[in-house]
C-alpha cells in the first residue's frame, strides 16, 4: 500500500480526487497527521467512516517502531528506527536554548564514502521516501511530546543524492498546514553534488544549504571525500557563489578539523582565500573518532586558533557544540546499527 505521508498537500488533494473524494478533505487529513499527530485513520473523527475505510484500504500511516533509544548525559537522544522493511535508520534529537532540533537521515546507507564518517562502513540499501523522512520528525515528537523547531538533513545518506524525496519532504515540513517549520529553520547538507546545488537554487525554498568542505585543495579533499574527484573544489565553490546570487541566502561551510591533516594555519589561510567575499559562515567541527577511522580530533588549542584566524580575516566562524558523542550521536557518527 502507498504511504500517505509521501504526499505533499497538493498531491494528496489529487489522490483524494482519484478515489472519488472532495479535495478539501486533504487539508483535514494533513491537520490530523501533522498537527494532531494521530497514528491511525480511525482517530480522524471529523472524517466520515466511509472515507476512513477508503484510506485504510489504500494507504498506510507508516508509523515507525523504535528499536533503540539512547540518551546522552547532555540530553541528546538518539533513535534507531525500524523503517518497516527490515532496515533501520538513526535520527538524533538535540536540545538548544532556541528549541529542539532533529538530525534526520535521508538514505539507508550512503554512497559517498567520506573517510571521516561512520556511514561509510555501511552498504547503500536505498533512498528513503518523503514520508519516511518526515516520519522521523513525527515519531520523535510523538515519543517525547516536544515541538521540533529545526530540522537538519545531516544524518545517514547524502540528501542531494535523494533529491526529489528530500525536496518534497521539505515542502511537507514547511507547509503551514503540515508541520509548519519555517524554511529558514531547515538545513540541507551536501558533500558537494554540484548539479543538484544548481537545481536546488531554482526551487525557491529558503532553506539553509550546508556544504561539507573539510579541505582547501583538491588533493587533500579527494583523499577525505571521493566525491571531490567528480566535482572538484573550483566547480563546487562556483556553484555555491551562483546559489548565493540566486537565493540571497548565506551558505554554511562545514569544516571538520582532523589532527595533523587540515587543521594548521596554512589551511586556515587557504580557507580565507577560497571563501573571501562570499556570503557564508564556517562551522568548525571537532572531528569525531569513528571505528576504523583514519582521522583523530584536532587539539582544542588548534581549533580555537583556526577559528580566531578566520574571524580576524573577515570569515565568520564558530565551533560547533558537541552533542551526543558519548552515545555515538555526534557529527559523523551515525551508522544504522542493528541490535545483533
Amino acid at each position: 500500500m502507498k504511504n500517505i505521508k509521501d504526499y505533499n498537500l497538493e498531491e494528496l488533494k489529487q489522490e483524494l480526487i482519484n478515489i472519488g473524494e472532495k479535495p478539501f478533505r486533504a487539508e483535514q487529513i494533513f491537520k490530523w497527521i501533522y498537527q494532531e499527530k494521530v497514528k491511525d485513520f480511525d482517530e480522524m473523527t471529523n472524517i466520515s467512516l466511509d472515507l476512513r475505510k477508503k484510506l485504510k484500504e489504500n494507504y498506510t500511516m507508516c508509523n515507525y517502531n523504535i528499536l533503540r533509544k539512547q540518551e546522552s548525559k547532555d540530553g541528546t537522544i538518539k533513535y534507531l528506527f525500524d523503517v518497516l522493511d527490515g532496515n533501520a535508520i538513526e535520527s538524533v534529537l538535540m536540545s538548544y536554548h532556541h528549541g529542539y532540533s532533529i538530525c534526520v537521515s535521508s538514505q539507508i546507507g550512503c554512497k559517498m564514502g567520506c573517510k571521516f564518517c561512520a556511514s561509510t562502513g555501511i552498504n547503500f540499501i536505498r533512498s528513503l521516501t518523503s514520508g519516511e523522512i518526515v516520519e522521523q520528525i513525527l515519531a520523535v515528537e510523538q515519543d517525547t511530546g516536544v515541538r521540533i523547531s529545526n530540522v537538519v538533513f545531516m544524518g545517514i545518506g547524502e540528501p542531494l543524492d535523494n533529491y526529489e524525496n528530500v525536496v518534497n519532504a521539505i515542502r511537507i515540513i514547511n507547509n503551514p498546514k503540515g508541520l509548519n517549520i519555517g524554511a529558514r529553520h531547515i538545513s540541507v547538507s551536501t558533500s558537494g553534488l554540484v548539479p543538484k546545488i544548481y537545481k536546488l537554487a531554482e526551487e525557491n525554498i529558503q532553506c539553509t544549504l550546508s556544504i561539507s568542505l573539510h579541505a582547501t585543495n583538491n588533493e587533500k579533499r579527494s583523499s577525505m571525500m571521493p566525491v571531490n574527484n567528480s566535482y572538484p573544489i573550483q566547480e563546487l565553490i562556483q556553484a555555491c557563489k551562483d546559489y548565493i546570487e540566486k537565493t540571497n541566502r548565506r551558505i554554511s561551510f562545514e569544516y571538520a578539523l582532523a589532527k595533523d591533516n587540515n587543521d594548521n594555519l596554512e589551511d586556515a589561510k587557504e580557507l580565507v582565500k577560497l571563501l573571501k567575499g562570499m556570503l557564508c559562515h564556517v562551522n568548525l567541527i571537532p572531528i569525531n573518532k569513528i571505528e576504523n577511522g583514519a582521522y583523530s580530533k584536532s587539539s582544542n588549542e588548534n581549533i580555537m586558533k583556526f577559528r580566531d584566524y578566520l574571524n580576524d580575516h573577515g570569515i565568520v566562524a564558530t565551533i560547533r557544540r558537541e552533542l551526543g558523542s558519548d552515545i555515538d550521536a555526534a557529527c559523523g557518527q551515525l551508522r544504522r546499527k542493528n541490535l545483533k
